[in-house]
This record gives C-alpha cells, sequence and structure tokens, in this order.
C-alpha cells in the first residue's frame, strides 16, 4: 500500500498533498483548451454545416470592433432585400439566432411570438431573428422553406437571411456581438437561440443563452424601456 505523505504548501495550509492543490488547477486548463477548440468543431471544412457553407450576404463595417453601434451594420431580410439596422434606432431589440430543427425551437418561437405581440407596440420592443445551420444542422431549410415555417409560427418580427454567427465567415454583426458581450468560456456562440439584449442606443448590453426562455427577459428588458 502507497500512502500519500502529507506536505506543507508554502502557503500555510499544512496537511494537504500537492496533487490535491493542482488537481483544481488542472481541470481548469483543461475545460479552457476545450471550450477552444470547440469552435473549430462548428466550423471545420469537413462539416456540412460549417463556415465553409457560408450564406453570408450581409455588410458591415471593415473592422467590427471599431463599430460604435449595431445601426452600422446592414442584413439581408429572408427575402433577399437589404436592411440597414439604423432602422432600429431608438428601439429596444433581442437579436437571437434559430433554427426550425432543434429542441429549443418550439418553446423559444412560441414565447419570442408572444414577447413581440405583447410589448412591439406598447413598447416598442423589435426582435431580428437570423436562421443559423451551424449547429447539428437544425437549420437546413432554404429561406422560402423557412418563410413557410415562419408562417406556420404565426411570427410577425423580423427573419433575416441564414448567417454564420461562429468561424472566420462568421456575419460581421455577430462578430460585433460577441465582441462586445462576451459568453462563458469563450466569445463564441454556443448553440441555437443565443439572445441579445440591444438597448435604444443600439448598444449590446446583455447576452443570454438558450436556457433562458423569452418570457423570463422581460424583467431584463424592463431595464431598458
Amino acid at each position: 500500500m502507497f500512502i500519500t505523505r502529507p506536505c506543507s504548501t508554502g502557503i500555510g495550509i499544512p496537511g494537504i498533498g500537492v496533487t490535491l492543490l493542482l488537481a483544481p488547477l488542472l481541470v481548469i486548463v483543461a475545460i479552457v483548451k476545450a471550450s477552444a477548440k470547440l469552435e473549430e468543431q462548428f466550423c471545420s471544412s469537413d462539416s456540412l454545416d460549417g463556415c465553409s457553407q457560408s450564406t453570408n450576404t450581409m455588410s458591415s463595417p471593415d473592422n467590427y470592433k471599431n463599430a460604435n453601434s449595431i445601426y452600422e451594420f446592414t442584413a439581408n431580410d429572408i427575402k433577399g432585400e437589404p436592411v440597414s439596422l439604423e432602422k432600429y434606432r431608438g428601439h429596444v431589440c433581442i437579436i437571437v439566432n434559430v433554427a426550425s430543427q432543434c429542441g429549443y425551437t418550439k418553446n423559444n418561437y412560441a414565447e419570442l411570438v408572444e414577447l413581440y405581440d405583447e410589448y412591439a407596440e406598447s413598447k416598442g420592443l423589435r426582435i431580428l431573428a437570423f436562421p443559423c445551420n451551424q449547429f447539428a444542422g437544425q437549420e437546413p431549410g432554404s429561406n422560402a422553406e423557412i418563410c413557410q415555417f415562419m408562417q406556420n409560427k404565426n411570427v410577425k418580427f423580423d427573419m433575416f437571411e441564414k448567417v454564420n454567427v461562429n468561424g472566420n465567415d462568421a456575419h460581421p454583426l455577430w462578430s460585433y456581438l460577441k465582441h462586445k458581450q462576451g459568453g462563458v468560456l469563450g466569445d463564441f456562440i454556443k448553440w441555437n437561440f443565443t439572445k441579445f439584449i440591444i438597448d435604444k442606443n443600439g448598444q449590446p448590453v446583455e447576452r443570454h443563452g438558450p436556457n433562458t426562455n423569452p418570457k423570463d427577459m422581460v424583467k431584463y428588458l424592463e431595464k431598458y424601456w
């Protein structure tokens, strides 16, 4: 039988083995390294829905980091028409990446529709939805198919063309959002239905993950109305 003798840590905590002290640090390092590789996996050239399959048709400042607000970006809507995000000036907005075949789809669409119906007129809320196929290929449809899906869900908020949100050819608006509101274990988007709150000055002020239900965001939105 091997016996690990307790040793001094050098910082006044006797009786704790060096191995026990190092273990948590090693775990943290491993997690950070793993998270750094996730974006590469989402955007690998071998992936059918990776960044090589870009449908990005939008324009923005040459360097998204220099943008002062979302108003400097332009996006094609689901019908292919360019839309300047300047149109959202003075409105509190939610920008969200959506998918039609995700486990979060049913609840998120239902609650986003409810939010918009309740607060679009009374509070000026605007919702900008960007289809994305980078997460397990859960948004494979064409623009026409996505339009039909929207109609079936009674969507009245603004839907844009399919984009990439991660990788070298991520749409610059999404690069800007990630730059302004980073996430846990890396700034990259982790999954469908990541939601950004934009204030009336066009500033990304909050980021909420897929587990945050849209209706639960009312208490956060109220700060900006």
